[in-house]
């Protein structure tokens, strides 16, 4: 368990602006990725988007496949199935463990 607040890569502490200068994008970019669900900030009393580590790491993977040519699209699809790999993954391994138990039986 974290022992800051900071420590916790799901705290959603960092601004709009913040992340603008962190990543050097532009804000519009950062509202962009929130439309198309690539990421979804949370928002603060006054309705500003506030960031966490693990939202900022997922912005500078999309920047990344931008860089490379991939449209918003793509991106956004990138990480659907990149998020389906890994549940699949997941659903293996524990199919896997229990056929193991099985077998053991």
């Amino acid at each position: 368990m974290p022992r800051t607040p900071f420590e916790d890569e799901n705290l959603p502490v960092f601004t709009v602006g913040q992340v603008s200068a962190m990543l050097e994008v532009q804000q519009a970019f950062l509202r962009r990725l929130d439309q198309l669900g690539v990421v979804r900030p949370s928002r603060s009393d006054g309705r500003q988007r506030r960031y966490t580590r693990r939202e900022i790491t997922v912005i500078q993977y999309v920047c990344e496949l931008a860089a490379d040519g991939v449209t918003l699209a793509g991106i956004r699809r990138v990480l659907e199935l990149e998020a389906r790999v890994r549940a699949l993954e997941a659903e293996n391994a524990a199919l896997r463990a229990a056929l193991g138990k099985r077998e053991e039986r």
